[in-house]
């Protein structure tokens, strides 16, 4: 039984990593955009996912990097 319970588990977690995987280049491969906000994010909102990650980086944008600002700033415009 709890072999079972492991490779079902193994076996969900690599299909849900699979299906986020991002194209190549994007923000979570460290080469995007967004990638200049890395820093601020751990610093300001390392306990923060999704929304509440985004809700908190806007509540602190003006402790952000300069680079950081640009990179969103350029997001937000569709750049």
């Amino acid at each position: 039984m709890k072999i079972k319970l492991i490779v079902a588990a193994a076996l969900l977690t690599g299909s849900a990593a699979f299906a986020q995987t991002p194209p190549a280049g994007g923000a979570m491969s460290g080469a995007g955009p967004m990638a200049a906000c890395r820093d601020d994010m751990q610093k300001y909102c390392a306990d923060k996912m999704g929304p509440d990650r985004r809700a908190c980086m806007e509540a602190n944008n003006d402790k952000l990097s300069d680079a950081c600002k640009k990179a969103r700033a350029d997001r937000a415009a569709g750049r």
